[in-house]
């Protein structure tokens, strides 16, 4: 396996350092695709992650040449002009990011690979290494030493992020440190972010603790920061401290918003205390804090979160009885919780309710409920949406359609999906790549083939490149049913896509 993948990259590299023009339709993307991923990092990394420059017969000049392309590219207001540079800049980003992860000797291998070191570079590859604490933190020392390189708040806040995240909570307070030593401040972002680390790791004190050392970094207590207390206190149980840090919320004169109430609402829906969580609302609206969302749309929201949608639908029933419907968002989230639990007929009856009431619905909403009825097999009922969708106004959009196709399909109805295709594309509706896909798949699986080949010609034509997957699933197909010339002819079209 090892030549293999070894052989995998150096065509990767080969086709980088070969076509540096503007001209080359090629993608890097399209080939991360089709390689294994330890195969782009193993131009300079061997399987016991050491630097070997040997794994290409390339001289060290043109080893270095992928990344000297950074070097090169030409930006505008923040953009690269053409295309082929920032898949070339994208490629490096990869790349690095895979020397970052897995090479034992990381510094060493950077430095020789000479390329420039700007804050957007060192921005991109910790967001890319977010799982890598250690790794993240040994990249930023190196960069931090590099003459190009001067550390920005953004880049120190991204750090201190991915410590939180991966429990390296000592290095994390020396980097806020030394932020503060360099005179950056600290966002509330940043210390919602330390506070929620601390409430999922369910070490409430230290949270608090961060909360309570927020004025030392003179940051102030924002409504964000609060939120992110909450939510740890919430996650601990301790909601009698969470009711206090409301109260306090209130005292302080920190405005309340959806968040707040969402927290703690769906925390107490979460253990089944109901009447804990309207009390809380009721109590809020009397000293004027009335929810942005609505007390019954956060409540609505609480129980379909904590998965009690017997109540949920109770609690909806009561508010049509008295006339009344929760907001759209709130109504999309309950029909799509009915349409989860195959209860598609409580769903059409209540978009009727709904409709009588004033509430219309909207994309989202025909989205949900012709994926639900699609499902269950209720086509006549999907195709009622699907039109009643266009005459209210709205226009179909591929998400709209593939539920519709992909139930005709494993129905075995193949005529009416592929008709029902081309009228997709004849109402100037153009289809994406993952309804490209679905098609292929699904015609593979039926044994259309030949339907399935043109599908990949199709998406050729529209710059859309197939999965390689598919290639293979046509291609294979296509030789078991004899048609070895077009077989022949897909293979060349594929090799046209990825630029070989």
């Amino acid at each position: 396996m090892g030549s293999s993948w070894t052989n995998a990259s150096k065509l990767f590299a080969i086709l980088i350092t070969r076509f540096p023009s503007a001209s080359v339709s090629y993608s890097p993307s399209s080939f991360l695709a089709i390689l294994p991923r330890h195969a782009i990092i193993s131009r300079f990394i061997t399987t016991n992650g050491h630097y070997d420059s040997q794994l290409s017969s390339d001289s060290e000049e043109n080893n270095t040449r992928p990344f000297n392309l950074l070097n090169e590219l030409q930006w505008k207001g923040g953009a690269v002009k053409i295309s082929s540079a920032q898949d070339k800049y994208h490629a490096v980003i990869h790349h690095i990011c895979g020397v970052v992860r897995n090479d034992v000797y990381m510094e060493r291998t950077l430095q020789k690979m000479g390329f420039k070191v700007t804050s957007e570079l060192v921005w991109r590859v910790l967001r890319d290494c977010s799982n890598f604490g250690k790794e993240s933190y040994r990249f930023f020392n190196w960069a931090k030493q590099q003459p190009s390189y001067d550390p920005t708040t953004i880049e120190y806040e991204e750090l201190i992020r991915i410590l939180g995240i991966t429990k390296q909570w000592d290095t994390m307070w020396k980097v806020a440190e030394e932020m503060k030593r360099h005179g950056y401040l600290l966002s509330g972002k940043t210390f919602a972010t330390i506070i929620e680390s601390y409430g999922k790791s369910r070490l409430v004190n230290r949270a608090v603790d961060v909360f309570n050392r927020m004025k030392n970094f003179n940051c102030p207590q924002t409504t964000q920061v609060y939120n992110a207390l909450l939510r740890a206190l919430c996650e601990a149980r301790n909601f009698q401290g969470s009711y206090t840090l409301i109260r306090r919320m209130v005292r302080k004169g920190c405005k309340l918003d959806t968040d707040s109430y969402s927290i703690l609402v769906n925390a107490w829906c979460g253990e089944g205390k109901l009447a804990e969580a309207q009390d809380f609302l009721e109590e809020m609206s009397k000293t004027g804090q009335q929810p942005p969302a609505g007390s019954r749309d956060v409540l609505i929201n609480g129980l379909l979160t904590a998965g009690n949608l017997d109540m949920a639908k109770e609690l909806v029933r009561k508010m049509t009885k008295e006339g009344f419907l929760p907001s759209l968002q709130t109504f999309n989230s309950f029909l799509e919780a009915l349409c989860t639990a195959g209860e598609i007929d409580i769903c059409v009856n209540l978009m009727a309710k709904a409709s009588k009431l004033g509430l219309y619905p909207d994309s989202n909403t025909y989205r949900i409920m012709i994926r639900g009825t699609s499902r269950c097999g209720k086509m006549d009922e999907a195709f009622r949406l699907l039109h009643n969708s266009m005459e209210d106004g709205h226009k179909p959009f591929p998400s709209l359609y593939a539920p519709l196709l992909k139930a005709l399909c494993k129905r075995g109805q193949f005529g009416e999906a592929y008709s029902l295709f081309n009228d997709m594309k004849d109402k100037g509706h153009c289809p994406n790549r993952p309804v490209y896909t679905m098609l292929i798949r699904l015609s593979c699986r039926g044994g259309r083939f030949l339907e399935a080949a043109t599908f990949l010609v199709e998406m050729t034509e529209l710059n859309l490149v197939p999965r390689v997957q598919n290639f293979d699933m046509v291609i294979g197909g296509l030789k078991n049913v004899g048609k070895y010339s077009l077989a022949e002819k897909i293979e060349r079209l594929q090799l046209s896509a990825y630029g070989m």
